[in-house]
């Protein structure tokens, strides 16, 4: 399946500049894969080590730190010519051995030919008693299937190119609108893991029973995911983590209206009610890239974040299929559309998980005294708000409020229905998201 990270690598490969680079995301979305085909692609020779796999690797790092000896003895452990200025070299797990991302620094001011990329799962949650290589690497970060990257991936390149050319000003034609909505619908259930969307894509000829395939194997990566907690954050901290993950779920379903609410620190981990015990336990999971967090701000100015509290925010599901899967919602229900008060946070998931794929930058929500916009963008247009709607009802008496307050250059509101701007104000479909980021980028000032 191919990802838009591989442009971003092969701008990495062809900066003047170049770093050692570290790719992060969570656990299963792709990272070893991407790199590998990347590496494969674009240089001679591909040399790839992987330190959770062989813990031998890790004798090479513990002499010096020196990259000319490092690269000698790692032809030796492979057997192999590794040529520094012409292959590439991928050190996988590398949040497994400090000393390796250590020398990353070394590389980049004694070896800045060679192309190293790294790959960690659990960099921001790992102890590491060795000295980061803070200045020395560059990052990117690798996040689910986005939509766009699932229609391309289940043999649906005819709805891609829609999306990916269409300009927002004009409706979609009505059979496209059809088709991608029940695209949609079903990326609802897959999500954007890759082993999960492969084993959708593999076998569509029974509709039903794919759909079952598809909740076990998210219920397997479940599984794993919580063994990941077990091993990696301690005894005590795990049984919070875990506690407080499970609970993700039922915090989103908790309004009436179906909107995503602010995080309740109460009940979220049973004798844990304020939000200085739980911010361990949040912060594990942000950083292993398993939920999501939007701060909730009552001002829109830039920068945003100067309005924002770091006990104030919302938590989602970091991907849509994930949150469909432990909340136990079943497929057909989600392919019927008929999932009542879930509807409201399922979209918003969604968009929320878009967005991060696409914006490296945090996420953020307006909530005024009786109003509520779900996300607001920093752009070159200024602070441009963008409202969700789970279904064709697209009247928001919220978004009234912030524009009447506000004046913002550009408005959007994403529901079921097609597309139609009148002046300011835009609607889109909601799985069009990454065409309202165009949108904004087409209509920001040039400098």
């Amino acid at each position: 399946m191919k990802r838009k990270i591989e442009k971003k690598l092969i701008t990495w490969k062809n900066s003047a500049q170049r770093k050692p680079l570290i790719l992060r995301g969570a656990r299963q979305v792709g990272k070893t894969f991407s790199l590998k085909e990347f590496g494969q692609k674009e240089f001679r020779n591909c040399h790839y080590f992987n330190f959770e796999e062989d813990e031998r690797i890790s004798r090479i790092f513990e002499k010096d730190l020196k990259p000319q000896r490092i690269i000698d003895e790692l032809r030796f452990y492979r057997n192999s010519n590794i040529d520094p200025g012409q292959d590439i070299v991928i050190f996988d797990e590398i949040q497994r051995c400090g000393r390796a991302l250590t020398s990353l620094k070394y590389f980049y001011e004694e070896m800045p030919h060679c192309a190293i990329c790294a790959a960690g799962s659990l960099l921001g949650v790992t102890l590491n008693v060795e000295p980061f290589p803070v200045g020395k690497i560059e990052f990117l970060d690798l996040h689910p299937l986005d939509f766009e990257e699932f229609l391309e991936g289940t043999g649906e390149e005819e709805l891609f190119g829609l999306l990916q050319n269409r300009n927002l000003h004009e409706p979609y034609p009505a059979l496209a609108h059809d088709r991608l909505w029940e695209q949609w619908k079903r990326y609802l259930v897959t999500g954007g893991l890759p082993s999960v969307v492969l084993a959708y894509a593999n076998d569509r000829t029974n509709l039903f029973e794919t759909m079952i395939r598809v909740r076990k194997i998210q219920r397997d990566l479940f599984s794993a995911y919580l063994a990941d907690i077990a091993k990696h954050s301690g005894k005590t901290n795990a049984i919070h983590i875990e506690r407080l993950w499970r609970n993700i779920p039922a915090q989103l379903a908790r309004n009436i209206d179906g909107s995503a609410p602010k995080f309740r620190f109460k009940d979220a981990v049973p004798g844990m009610r304020d939000f200085e015990r739980l911010s361990g336990p949040i912060d594990w999971l942000t950083n292993a890239g398993l939920i999501l967090k939007t701060f909730i701000v009552d001002t829109a100015a830039v920068p945003l974040s100067a309005y924002a509290c770091e006990n104030n925010f919302k938590l989602y599901m970091f991907d849509i299929g994930m949150l469909g899967a432990i909340s136990d919602i079943q497929p057909a229900t989600i392919l019927q559309y008929g999932f009542g008060s879930y509807q409201g946070y399922v979209a918003e998931n969604f968009v929320a998980q878009e967005l991060t794929a696409s914006r490296a930058a945090n996420l953020y929500c307006w909530m005024g005294k009786t109003a509520e916009v779900e996300f607001l963008l920093s752009t070159g247009l200024g602070i441009v708000p963008l409202e969700v709607k789970s279904g064709r009802v697209t009247h928001s008496k919220s978004l009234g409020v912030f524009e009447a307050r506000y004046h913002p250059e550009r408005s959007y509101i994403l529901s079921a229905r097609n597309s139609e701007c009148k002046g300011k104000r835009c609607l889109a479909p909601i799985y069009a998201v990454g065409t309202v980021e165009r949108d904004l980028a087409n209509c920001a000032p040039k400098l």
